[in-house]
């Protein structure tokens, strides 16, 4: 079953190493070709998004998770008509 409450969703991130944020989008937003030195987690709350990663095309139901790995090049787009939220999430280094 999808989770969607953020606190749960924190917690649970926080216990695997990933920091947890929230990040809004207009509609027709887009992030494109970015790369980080470690691996992201993202989850969709609310609207429509398009994650590229490596090429592949993904669109995560809400509340679903869509891991990306460091170094992988990747965009997002908000390809809803309304803003989307989204959670996002990089491995802590330690």
């Amino acid at each position: 079953m999808p989770i969607t409450d953020r606190a749960a969703i924190k917690t649970d991130w926080n216990s695997r190493g990933f920091s947890c944020d929230l990040w809004q989008d207009p509609p027709g937003q887009r992030w494109e070709d970015y790369v980080h030195e470690v691996d992201e987690v993202v989850i969709v709350l609310e609207g429509e998004m398009e994650f590229e990663v490596e090429g592949e095309i993904h669109h995560p139901q809400i509340g679903i998770e869509l891991f990306i790995p460091a170094h992988a090049v990747h965009s997002v787009r908000n390809i809803g008509a309304v803003t989307s939220r989204w959670l996002y999430g990089y491995r802590i280094r330690r």
